[in-house]
């Protein structure tokens, strides 16, 4: 037998309503939303009881004693959470929706169908017609105007400076040991935390800061999703996030979104939709682009060229990614943005470089793009396996082996599948004759004791 609904109980007693009147309610909203039900008060009993009904039954019990109470309820409030992920749609998260809040419902039935870990999400790939259809709308959105809300909860900025600086915790977390260490905690933190604070009672500016710091939580959580090879919920957290930058008002926030989309879409092969969505990046802001994200949207460009062998276009991209750059000047960028300077373009050079089969300027380069300071371990290990693999490609198989050896030491405390691809690909660089070398054969008799080879091979 199913445990009692204690949560529909006590709302119940609150709201003063009995099971007849709560039927009523319930039929009342579900004849505003367009449904005819049928709902008397042995219906109610049987929630008691902890039975959940299916369909949009519990999100009209809701919303019939939200509107009793005057405020607006969840279906975890309810004790009904289990039904929304039973209920998971395959295109969740994929849309791109008209207004705040129905982002606001659609990224808590994520955070919630993610904990549970629903088979849809899980097992979900990217769509190549989201992205577009995503950027195509920000594109040519008109402004949301004021985001004000009246009820529920007070929310200042206090509460959004807590959800900045948790964010700013998971990011460190995040950059030190893989998005596979702490993502589920973020989920939890922001479907616990963040879900009732976007259902408050705010004032514009402050709905503004609101929806621009829950952008930014939601991109780290594509991030963290992204790398642990979770992509089609990352793709579903990338898309939400541009939408709650929108809300936000906040265009150079929604460009760096659909650059952090277009990273994603050259790691899972997805080359042309990758360059579409850097240009897109470039283009978008009706505020002109400072010189860092300009640099670094440019770089997401070249990046995704390279993959696709279009080396002049590559090059083009990359030079101007670096006149760009030579121009910041202090205190000119958004926070969120800081961490991209001439290290982190060395990195991208690095990549295209190697992708483009210039083995000997990706070993320049890329030395150039490994911080060393214990705080950055994943940028670190992909700038090492890089610069192993650059040396593979000039035969250099000692040294390359050499460099692959430190960044699997360093890779021992990350939990990243993006890490994982990386040795991957240095292991599909091995030919047959550098396997029957001497220093290949000690390589990786070394190399099978640490944690990412053996996950690679």
């Amino acid at each position: 037998m199913a445990d009692p609904n204690g949560k529909l109980a006590a709302l119940m007693q609150e709201a003063g309503l009995s099971h007849k009147a709560l039927a009523r309610a319930v039929r009342s909203a579900a004849a505003a939303a367009g449904a005819d039900i049928v709902c008397d008060h042995t219906y109610v009993s049987r929630w008691l009881n902890g039975s959940t009904p299916r369909g949009g039954m519990p999100g009209f019990i809701a919303d019939a004693i939200g509107r009793k109470l005057g405020r607006r309820l969840s279906l975890e409030d309810i004790g009904m959470g289990r039904a929304a992920v039973a209920a998971v749609r395959a295109d969740l998260g994929l849309d791109f929706a008209d207004r705040p809040e129905t982002t606001s419902k659609t990224v808590a039935d994520l955070w919630r169908a993610d904990l549970a870990e629903s088979e849809v999400l899980v097992r979900a790939l990217p769509d190549s017609t989201a992205w577009h259809e995503a950027s195509v709308r920000w594109l040519v959105a008109p402004p949301d105007g004021e985001i004000i809300r009246t009820d529920g909860g007070a929310v200042g900025v206090s509460e959004v400076e807590m959800i900045r600086s948790t964010a700013d915790m998971f990011s460190t977390l995040d950059g030190k040991f893989g998005g596979g260490h702490a993502r589920r905690a973020l989920i939890q933190y922001l479907h616990t935390d963040v879900r009732p604070l976007l259902g408050g009672r705010y004032s514009d500016a402050v709905g503004k800061q609101l929806h621009a710091a829950a952008a930014e939580a939601l991109l780290l959580a594509a991030w963290m999703s992204y790398d642990s090879g979770l992509h089609g919920i990352a793709q579903r957290y990338f898309i939400q996030a541009l939408r709650m930058a929108q809300a936000a008002s906040d265009r150079l926030l929604g460009s760096s979104i659909l650059s952090a989309m277009s990273h994603q879409a050259t790691f899972v092969g997805r080359y042309r939709e990758a360059a579409t969505l850097a240009r897109a990046a470039s283009t978008g802001p009706t505020t002109a682009l400072t010189p860092t994200l300009a640099a670094q949207f440019r770089a997401m460009e070249a990046r995704a060229l390279a993959r696709m062998n279009d080396s002049k276009g590559c090059d083009l991209a990359l030079a101007e990614a670096e006149r760009q750059l030579s121009r910041r000047t202090p205190d000119s960028d958004p926070a969120f943005i800081a961490y991209f300077d001439e290290v982190e373009l060395a990195a991208e050079f690095g990549h295209c470089f190697r992708d483009l089969g210039r083995s000997v300027q990706a070993t320049e380069r890329g030395a150039r793009s490994i911080f060393g300071d214990g705080l950055n371990n994943r940028s670190d290990f992909f700038a090492t396996m890089v610069l192993a693999e650059s040396y593979l490609g000039q035969g250099e198989i000692n040294r390359g082996c050499e460099i692959a050896l430190e960044a699997l030491k360093m890779g021992e405390g990350l939990k990243s599948a993006r890490c994982v691809q990386y040795v991957r690909e240095f292991q599909e660089r091995i030919t047959k004759g550098m396997k029957s070398s001497l220093e290949y054969r000690a390589f990786a008799e070394q190399a099978r004791d640490y944690r990412l080879w053996r996950q690679a091979s």
